[in-house]
């Protein structure tokens, strides 16, 4: 069997534990910030709005070019650009500046930012792996996002002791260690384009952001995919409810939402670490993904009906769910996709999911203004339980090539 742990593939694990680490620093206090000097929760919410408004149309636009141009490059590029601009950060808020308008611009120029390096690791991830290891690297990808939520607690102690700014030298430097690491990656980019003299003209580009959508419309099982998944995160986005629900309970607190949170986490890393770990039959990797669906809806519609105790235990489960669900997805279809198609095809997903994601936080917010939350959470899960059989069980034929591959 191949070797998973290659030099590239390491490299890219270290650079981005180290990024994650540096932007979870960044991203929770800066959101502290706002919330504490606006003093408003409709402000605070704009700021992360602004962040995930590129989230829609950016990776649109990454997809084509990085079927054209060097992840490798984009990746590290990005990263020695982030660490520049919390570096300025870091002098601009030391003196106490502050000022909302300029912090929403830099809140929108960071989430293109993410958004485009979001595309460009994706596509860039697979080509690291050696053949029959995908569902390894996908498990040890799915650890790392959990372990990012362990500076939390450290990231508010550092917050009350010495401020944001200084915290964000530490995440400036952490982006940069992270660029430095990866521009030792030396991976034969085979999608890169042979006639580097010629030009990308516009017509060309916008021919290749067609060609996103028109790669997903071909391949059926593509399509249920996505389709489903433009739902799942509709419903999914009724989640953002879960702490004004625990602000305005009695009986509930803004602390024990966070161990509900950290259930999740250790849930998600247990799973992660199972599914690096064991194997699961190809031929039932489709069953199993169905299960997870139905599972993980109908723990969603009722965990806030439970006490906090359930609570922390049924999301546990839920993070369990969430890594086998992700881990047969992502390794299923970045290995089914075509190297020259993949930044494409990662864009347009992206881009549609991410949609869906912003379209259910806007009218769950609005419909939680006049009617009780569970109710929100319930109707939203039971639109995705009802997604689970009418589009991915009747389109079952087409996603079964697909999941059920040996990766």
């Amino acid at each position: 069997m191949n070797k998973l742990w290659t030099r590239d593939f390491s490299i890219l694990t270290i650079g981005s534990i180290v990024a994650i680490f540096g932007n979870a620093l960044a991203g929770f206090t800066i959101n502290l910030m706002v919330l504490e000097r606006s003093n408003s929760v409709f402000l605070f919410v704009l700021y992360m709005v602004i962040f995930n408004i590129p989230r829609i149309l950016i990776p649109m636009i990454a997809g084509p070019l990085l079927d054209t141009f060097s992840r490798r490059k984009t990746i590290y590029i990005l990263d020695f650009f982030t660490s520049a601009i919390y570096f300025a950060l870091f002098f601009i808020l030391s003196g106490g500046f502050f000022n909302y308008i300029f912090l929403l611009v830099m809140s929108f120029v960071l989430g293109s930012i993410d958004s485009v390096s979001v595309i460009a690791y994706e596509s860039l991830y697979p080509v690291l792996v050696a053949e029959g290891n995908y569902r390894r690297a996908y498990s040890v990808s799915s650890m790392i996002m959990p372990l990012s939520r362990i500076v939390l607690p450290f990231a508010a102690f550092l917050y009350e002791r010495v401020g944001v700014s200084q915290i964000l030298i530490y995440s400036a430097a952490a982006f940069f260690i992270a660029a430095c690491f990866e521009t030792q990656i030396r991976a034969d980019e085979t999608h890169l384009r042979k006639d580097t003299d010629k030009k990308y003209s516009f017509s060309e580009f916008k021919a290749s952001f067609k060609e996103g959508f028109e790669y997903i419309k071909g391949e059926k099982g593509l399509l249920v995919i996505t389709s489903y998944f433009f739902i799942s995160m509709f419903a999914m986005s009724s989640h953002s409810l879960f702490l004004p629900f625990f602000k305005e309970s009695p009986h509930l607190t803004v602390v024990m939402y966070t161990f509900v949170t950290i259930g999740g986490v250790v849930g998600r890393f247990i799973g992660g670490a199972l599914q690096y770990k064991f194997d699961l039959p190809s031929n039932k990797k489709f069953t199993i993904a169905i299960i997870v669906y139905i599972s993980f809806c109908t723990m969603e519609m009722g965990i806030l009906f439970t006490p906090i105790y359930a609570m922390i235990a049924i999301n546990f489960v839920i993070g369990l769910l969430t890594v086998t669900s992700y881990n047969i997805r992502i390794s299923s279809t970045q290995s089914y996709v075509p190297d020259a198609k993949r930044a494409r095809y990662n864009g347009t997903f992206h881009m549609i999911l991410n949609t869906g994601a912003i379209f259910g936080q806007l009218l769950a917010g609005a419909l939680a203004e006049v009617i009780p939350i569970r109710v929100v959470v319930v109707m939203f899960n039971g639109i995705c339980l009802i997604a689970v059989f009418a589009v991915m069980w009747r389109g079952r034929k087409h996603v079964i090539p697909i999941y059920n591959r040996s990766v």
